[in-house]
């Protein structure tokens, strides 16, 4: 991210910019910047978006050899192409050697760093990574945006704040604007604000669902699955969610025996550090086996209810009663 800033700062800009990661809001703040780099405000006839998987590389490689019309430069974003998996072949062949009025700006979610175009872009332009961001950082920023409103906020009420709204900034960002509407005129945002305003993300109804069965309340955990439903929640969904989220403590559970701390599991199964420490306890309340059924019993429960052998609400419950049983 820095180096971004110095090429828009120097004016040294590169052809070919790859922004890739998890964390969509400042892959799309980087776009941004770069777009106003390296665009002419209100130019549509050089600038260029595409999106999706099914793209028609041979079409934008001919555009990439078009001139620009009455501009410095044609500018081509491409998001979410997939290319940096599969199929970027031709696209690494050709920005080995590209136009030099053309550039070109991908976003991707997930790429392959052994792959020929990741390599290209490596050694033709920059490629910058956009992880899901730390606890602290996220609090400082939380800190910053309210303080810009004339607002404060304490350590312990940001902490709730981001327990609520999980690490995606954009989700965090939404919230924050629904939090100072709310707190509007005044000096500070309590704990009180947070509760009144904020949404619950589903991912952390999940959590607490699990943590409910793991403590053997399966009445308050049953509660929080008909809360996910009166919020318009699919039954699929969740149980996708619960499926995901026992294959996470699992693997969490398997590191932990081999020794590996928080930090380290962070890394290797791709979330912040303060979320892995999250996992490891209530990964401690289960035994691996039990995971390990619970993840075959999600698959199980799916192919029921696809083959109509069970009704998918009553799959999700089954499975909360019978299947997740503490350690």
């Amino acid at each position: 991210m820095r180096q971004i800033n110095e090429d828009i700062k120097k004016r040294t800009l590169r052809q070919v910019y790859l922004l890739y990661g998890e964390e969509r809001y400042l892959k799309r703040q980087y776009r941004e910047k770069l777009q106003k780099a390296l665009c002419q405000e209100g130019d549509t006839m050089n600038s260029h978006f595409y999106k999706g998987k099914d793209l028609n590389l041979g079409e934008i490689i001919d555009l990439a050899e078009t001139l620009p019309f009455f501009a410095d430069r044609r500018v081509i974003f491409i998001t979410d192409s997939g290319l940096f998996k599969s199929g970027g072949e031709k696209m690494a062949e050709y920005l080995s050697n590209p136009s030099e009025s053309t550039f070109f700006i991908f976003t991707e979610s997930e790429i392959d760093k052994r792959s020929k175009l990741y390599k290209t872009v490596q050694s033709r332009g920059y490629a910058a990574e956009f992880a899901e961001q730390d606890e602290n950082t996220l609090k400082r920023w939380v800190a910053g945006i309210l303080a810009k409103e004339g607002m404060k906020i304490t350590e312990g009420t940001a902490a709730l704040f981001l327990s609520k709204t999980g690490t995606d900034m954009e989700n965090i960002q939404m919230e924050l604007e629904k939090l100072i509407c709310y707190c509007m005129g005044r000096e500070a945002v309590t704990p009180e604000d947070v509760e009144a305003v904020c949404t619950v993300r589903v991912s952390n109804h999940i959590f607490d669902m699990i943590n409910a069965v793991a403590a053997g309340e399966r009445r308050q955990a049953l509660e929080l699955y008909y809360d996910l439903l009166a919020l318009k929640e699919p039954p699929m969904r969740i149980l996708f969610l619960i499926a995901k989220q026992c294959n996470m403590l699992l693997q969490v559970r398997e590191l932990k025996s081999k020794g590996f701390d928080n930090r380290t599991i962070s890394s290797k199964i791709g979330i912040p550090p303060f979320v892995a420490g999250k996992y490891a306890a209530q990964a401690a309340k289960f035994r691996s086996a039990t995971l390990r059924r619970a993840v075959e019993t999600c698959v199980e429960a799916e192919e029921a209810v696809k083959t109509g052998r069970m009704n998918d609400k009553m799959s999700v419950e089954i499975l909360i009663l019978s299947v997740l049983q503490t350690a």
